[in-house]
C-alpha cells in the first residue's frame, strides 16, 4: 500500500456501535466489567482508551512498525525510553539536539547515575569511538535541531547492534512521510507528535514506535506505571492531523526548497543550514534515507550581532515568533534564547549554535508571500 493511502486509512475503523467514520472521543476514566477480569479489553483509562488505541495503531502503520505508544508530550516519550536504563548505563547522544532533550538528560537523569556522552553523530566514527561496555542506548536526531545535521541511521544501527545497545531515532523533523528509521535498523522511533503529526499547533503529544514485542512490553509498562498518557481529545486531534500529513509535508518541502535557495542568494545572509543543498555535508546520506529534505531551515546573517538577529525575529509578519514547528503556519525561532536556552552557552557555541542563528519552520502558505515577508524583515 502506498504511503498516501496508508496515512488516510491508518487506524481508521468505523465505530462498531454507530458506524461513525471518525474515531469517537471516548471521554471516560473507567470501564464497567461484568465480573472481575471479565471486560471488553479496557479496564482503566490510564492503561487503555479506545481513542488512544486507534491513534497508536495509526502511528505504528505510519512508521512500518508493529506497535505504537502515545504519550502526553515528546519529552514524556523520551523520558520513557531513558527509564529502560539503570544506574551506571551510558548513552551516546547527538551533540546537536533539541534543548529539552538535553535538559532532561543532564538535569534529571544524570542525577540517577546514567552517563550521557555527546558526540557529533553525523560522523559515525565518533559514535564507534564512544562505545564502551556500558553503552546501552544511542540517541540520534536526524535532521538535527537546529543545525540540520544528518546521521546515517543504517550505519549507526550496525554499530549499536554490534555493541548490544538500543538505537532510538528522534524522527520529528523528518516525519514518517519523509523517513522511516525502523526500516533502516533503528529499535525505537520517537516523535514529538505536537509537530508534523498533529500539524495544526493545537495539541501537545509524543509517540514511540517499536517492532520488538519484548521492548514494546517494557515501554508499555512504563507508560502505564508512570502515567504520562495523552487524553482522548488530544489523541483525536492527532488522528485528525495525520490524515493530511502527506499533503502538508509535500507543501512544507516545496516551500522549504524555494526559501532555502532564496536565502542562500540573499546578500545579507552568511550561511543557510538545509540538507537539500548538494554541497551540504549530509546531503548524500539525506538523499539516500529521506524522500525529501523537509521544511526546516536555519540561517545566520553576515552581521553576526544579536541585535541584527533580533531585528529579523521581531520584524516578520507572516512568520510568527514562537517555539515549536511543523504547523501549517510558518514560525521563526531564536534557538539560543528559546528552544535551546537550557544548553549552556559554551556548549552551544562549541557545537556551532551561535547566538545569531535563526530557525525557520516553513509552513504551507504561498512561498512568494513568505519570501516577501523575509525580505522586508532582513532588509
Amino acid at each position: 500500500m502506498k504511503i498516501a493511502t496508508k496515512i488516510i486509512h491508518a487506524g481508521a475503523e468505523p465505530d462498531p456501535s454507530t458506524g461513525a467514520i471518525m474515531t469517537p472521543i471516548y471521554q471516560t476514566s473507567t470501564y464497567v466489567q461484568k465480573a472481575p477480569g471479565d471486560h471488553k479489553g479496557y479496564e482503566y483509562a490510564r492503561s487503555q482508551n479506545p481513542t488512544r488505541k486507534a491513534l497508536e495503531d495509526a502511528l505504528a502503520v505510519l512508521e512500518n512498525a508493529k506497535y505504537g505508544l502515545a504519550f502526553s508530550s515528546g519529552v514524556a516519550a523520551t523520558d520513557a525510553v531513558i527509564k529502560l536504563l539503570n544506574p551506571g548505563d551510558e548513552v551516546i547522544a547527538a551533540s546537536d539536539m533539541y534543548g529539552g532533550t538535553y535538559r532532561l538528560f543532564t538535569k534529571v537523569f544524570e542525577r540517577f547515575g546514567i552517563k550521557f556522552i555527546y558526540v557529533d553523530t553525523s560522523d559515525v566514527k565518533n559514535v564507534e569511538a564512544a562505545i564502551t561496555a556500558n553503552t546501552k542506548l544511542i540517541w540520534v536526531e536526524t535532521p538535527t535541531n537546529p543545525l540540520m545535521n544528518i546521521t546515517d541511521i543504517e550505519a549507526v544501527a550496525a554499530i549499536s547492534k554490534k555493541a548490544g545497545a538500543l538505537l532510538c531515532v528522534d524522527n520529528t523533523f523528518a516525519s514518517p512521510f519523509l523517513q522511516n528509521p525502523l526500516d533502516l535498523g533503528a529499535d525505537i522511533v520517537m516523535h514529538s507528535a505536537t509537530k508534523y503529526l498533529g500539524g495544526h499547533s493545537d495539541v501537545i503529544q509524543g509517540s514511540l514506535m517499536i517492532n520488538d514485542t519484548e521492548l514494546r512490553d517494557k515501554l508499555y509498562f512504563i507508560q502505564k506505571s508512570c502515567g504520562a498518557v495523552p487524553g482522548p481529545q488530544d489523541c483525536f486531534l492527532v488522528l485528525r492531523g495525520i490524515r493530511t500529513l502527506h499533503i502538508r509535508m509535500e507543501r512544507h518541502c516545496f516551500n522549504g526548497k524555494i526559501i532555502a535557495h532564496w536565502l542562500r542568494k540573499h546578500p545579507k545572509v552568511a550561511k543557510v543550514y538545509w540538507p537539500g543543498f548538494e554541497d551540504s555535508p549530509g546531503h548524500e546520506v539525506a538523499k539516500r534515507q529521506m524522500k525529501d529534505f523537509g521544511g526546516m531551515i536555519s540561517f545566520t546573517l553576515k552581521d553576526e550581532s544579536i541585535e541584527a538577529a533580533n531585528k529579523v525575529l521581531s520584524s516578520t509578519k507572516l512568520f510568527s515568533l514562537a517555539e515549536s514547528l511543523g504547523g501549517v503556519e510558518s514560525l521563526v525561532n531564536h534557538p539560543a534564547s528559546m528552544t535551546h536556552a537550557s544548553i549552556p552557552k559554551e556548549e552551544r557555541i562549541k557545537n556551532g549554535l551561535s547566538d545569531g542563528l535563526i530557525r525557520l519552520s516553513v509552513g504551507i502558505e504561498d512561498a512568494d508571500d513568505l519570501i516577501e515577508d523575509l525580505q522586508q524583515a532582513i532588509g
